[in-house]
């Protein structure tokens, strides 16, 4: 008799920790969060354990955060903290929550490389989707001992970024971006491609530099390869390029809408108009179309080209002064129809 007293508290005390452990394990492999939509938590370098669970808090069910918690406990997450950007699914369990926070398994962004001007409006735009700030990024960009790790210096640095959507991780470094970007190069430098460079008379970079201004010359891909095929005519018989975008690059007056013959004697090694040959980098992003439009040129007798005069932005092209005169006093005379200055 006295066995059975002693017996009948140990066994409700086992039915009350099997009930309490299944509850967990309920807790545990249920949906974590409360939200219908994939939510995203983003783990800084300043983060902890607790700031990482206050983050959650807004997210996840209140029984959730409890058993998350435990699991944190036992694996010791305090210790194993990664930073990232992680997706929370509607669906995604508590435990398969923390599998996925203890080992660092977050899910990439995608960053796009527009065609900016500068490396510093680069910066700027990419940011924005990077746990990195915009001033680290364009301070790198402008040391020449991080450009030259990679090969380049401060004026060839963007020959590595090709505008192109990329996934990345949120908690990139910059000098992760640099290696990833560099490989992304490497793999768009094909033997044809280089090939081609070569029969240009271009090394890669020189073949982005020009491309740069064929870009900022026409939105037409249609047009791209002509206007790379004189612009190479003009190298090949010694002649400045004198071409417009290069001076609004060195003015930093991107928006100036009618050079006038003021700007064209500025100094600096980017004026075209001053300096002979190529620029020392490429003046924007250049598209891979305005890339290969280098690569792909047209071969023809042009060496003058003027904005046609309709503005749809196509050029008139020409092989004579005389006959690039006619077309620049009929873009000129649009232009002072218009009050463009």
């Amino acid at each position: 008799m006295k066995l059975d007293i002693f017996k009948r508290p140990a066994a409700i005390i086992g039915i009350a920790v099997g009930c309490l452990l299944l509850l967990f394990l309920s807790f545990v492999f249920l949906p974590f969060s409360r939200s219908e939509t994939t939510e995203v938590l983003y783990i800084d370098r300043n983060d902890t354990a607790d700031s990482v669970f206050h983050k959650l808090n807004s997210h996840g069910h209140s029984h959730s955060m409890m058993a998350l918690r435990l699991l944190a406990r036992v694996d010791n997450y305090a210790e194993h903290l990664h930073t990232g950007r992680y997706e929370v699914e509607p669906h995604l369990s508590t435990f398969a929550l923390m599998r996925r926070l203890l080992h660092g398994r977050q899910s990439p962004v995608r960053i796009t490389l527009p065609t900016v001007h500068t490396m510093k409006h680069l910066a700027g735009r990419i940011a924005k989707h990077l746990e990195v700030d915009s001033a680290t990024l364009a301070e790198a960009f402008t040391d020449p001992a991080f450009c030259e790790k990679y090969g380049c210096d401060t004026a060839t640095l963007p020959c590595l970024f090709l505008p192109n959507t990329y996934e990345v991780y949120w908690d990139i470094t910059t000098d992760q971006l640099a290696q990833r970007m560099k490989r992304e190069s490497e793999k768009f430098w094909t033997t044809t491609r280089k090939n081609k460079a070569e029969m240009a008379g271009l090394t890669p970079q020189e073949v982005i530099t020009l491309a740069s201004i064929v870009e900022k010359e026409t939105a037409n891909n249609e047009e791209k390869p002509d206007i790379a095929g004189l612009y190479l005519n003009r190298l090949r018989k010694g002649m400045k390029l004198q071409a417009d975008p290069t001076v609004k690059f060195a003015l930093q007056d991107f928006g100036l809408r009618r050079i006038l013959n003021k700007h064209l004697t500025c100094d600096s090694p980017y004026n075209t108009y001053v300096c002979p040959g190529l620029p020392p980098g490429p003046i924007c992003l250049p598209s891979i179309a305005s890339i290969d439009a280098v690569l792909n040129h047209t071969e023809h007798n042009y060496i003058y080209m003027c904005a046609k005069e309709d503005f749809s932005g196509r050029h008139n092209f020409a092989a004579t002064y005389e006959e690039h005169k006619a077309n620049a006093r009929r873009y000129v005379q649009a232009l002072n129809e218009r009050g463009i200055k």
